[in-house]
């Protein structure tokens, strides 16, 4: 058994099963045995039980969201958004799938027809994430399962009764018990589903888990891909409104309570407007409201896993020793539950682990920067590549630089941003292969090459 706690109280919710290596083990065969009458249900079957299931995602959103408020300790506004967020995910891939998955001639010549179809990868694993579990999850299994794959779907341990409730809304839309499976446990029940014979294995995490996953994964040479973290940079030159950038910018590193892989976790600000970007920044950051997370008007929630607790106090300190100035927040806050202030230093430089190692948590470092080309050298000094931005009134300038930044997705005037209709993609550290747009539908498929002679 493992507990399910509360973050923003720090108590028990209730306890769930782990599965055993046997269960796990029986469940990858069951998974397997249904897949080709999944399959063979065809597309539009699969559409229409999948469309129903947004219709109950829609009529059980409060459950959900509440669900989700209390085991991962979001603000229940927050919850709310990203189910909203889930439904327009939905509506793509239920409109983008067809088109995606259709046969495709691509070459015609003298009685010769050269052809590409999409057949399912077959059973894949989905080791999801939990600070947006709603979409996470549904970036790997809707695809999948509309491409006709059977899913061993582990939610993570911090996020497992949402989970569940997505599984039982699945169910109750139409997919079969042995289509789309949970995985329940911590690291070792995903340890041992990656033992299992798997076509496809999709894992969103930490940096150092995906390393894990990779290695386990490539002993089957299965298809793998990894939304790994980021330590996503914004450059902020000197013609912006400043008010408005600060605003934008301290809601793009804060919401969620910075536990999001596209947050903004450095800011570089050109000298001529730092005093009153920081000055309006720090006005903003200190005017999000704090409160019991049930509570519609408030921003701030609480820290889900309680370890990271300890790594945003020690960059703190590492950041502090190192010659960089505290402006707000900087410690955890007393009473149950996992609580941290929001966080923003400056005087800071890549000496310092809050410049250089994801915080994932309301923490934040600006630095000063002369020019354009000081900030592009510090942007792209990271290991990690997921997304960048800039803020400034000459789009000319910004299509310039972010061509420059070596990320998968860059912003303009805007930041925390996820489009169903865009491929999220990192680089480095930040993972391998694509979710969402057409070719987050076409990874979990297999081409297939026809060549039809009259």
């Amino acid at each position: 058994m493992f507990d399910v706690i509360n973050p923003a109280t720090g108590a028990k919710i209730r306890s769930l099963p782990q599965d055993s290596p046997a269960e796990i083990a029986a469940k990858a065969r069951a998974a397997r045995a249904a897949r080709p009458a999944w399959t063979a249900l065809g597309l539009q079957a699969r559409l229409a039980i999948l469309g129903k299931f947004r219709r109950l995602v829609a009529e059980r959103g409060e459950r959900l969201t509440n669900i989700l408020t209390a085991e991962v300790g979001k603000p229940i506004a927050q919850s709310r958004n990203e189910l909203e967020g889930l439904l327009r995910r939905l509506d793509f891939f239920l409109e983008a799938a067809p088109a995606a998955l259709a046969h495709e001639n691509v070459h015609s010549e003298a009685g010769l027809v050269e052809g590409i179809s999409r057949e399912p990868l077959g059973v894949v694993a989905n080791i999801s994430a939990w600070n947006y579990p709603l979409f996470v999850g549904s970036n790997v299994f809707v695809p999948a399962l509309l491409a006709g794959n059977s899913v061993l779907y582990k939610p993570s341990e911090f996020a497992s009764l949402t989970g569940l409730a997505v599984v039982g809304l699945l169910r109750e839309a139409g997919v079969p018990q042995e289509v789309f499976v949970p995985v329940l446990g911590l690291g070792d029940a995903g340890a041992e589903l990656l033992k299992q014979p798997l076509d496809g294995v999709f894992f969103t995490g930490s940096y150092a888990t995906g390393l894990k996953v990779a290695e386990a994964a490539s002993r089957g040479l299965v298809k793998m891909q990894l939304e790994l973290g980021g330590k996503d940079p914004v450059y902020v030159r000197a013609d912006v409104d400043v008010k408005t950038a600060a605003a934008g910018l301290a809601d793009g590193a804060f919401y969620n309570t910075g536990q999001s892989c596209c947050s903004v976790e450095r800011l570089y600000v050109h000298a001529d407007i730092f005093e009153a970007f920081v000055e309006a920044f720090v006005a903003e950051v200190k005017a999000f409201r704090r409160g019991p997370v049930g509570d519609p008007a408030t921003y701030w929630g609480a820290i889900t896993r309680p370890a990271q607790l300890a790594v945003l106090e020690a960059q703190v300190a590492d950041a502090l020793a190192k010659g960089a100035r505290l402006l707000c927040g900087g410690k955890r806050l007393p009473g149950p539950g996992n609580w941290f202030e929001g966080t923003v230093l400056v005087d800071v430089d890549h000496r310092m682990a809050l410049m250089r190692d994801e915080s994932f948590g309301p923490l934040i470092g600006i630095q000063k920067v002369k020019d354009d080309e000081q900030a592009l050298e510090l942007m792209n000094d990271t290991e990690y590549g997921l997304t960048a931005g800039v803020y400034t009134r000459d789009a000319a300038v910004a299509g310039a630089l972010l061509a420059r930044v070596n990320a998968g997705s860059v912003y303009f005037n805007c930041c925390d941003r996820v489009s169903p209709r865009l491929p999220w993609s990192g680089r480095g550290h930040s993972g391998l292969g694509s979710v969402l747009s057409k070719e987050g539908i076409l990874t979990f498929t297999r081409p297939k090459a026809w060549h039809l002679r009259a």
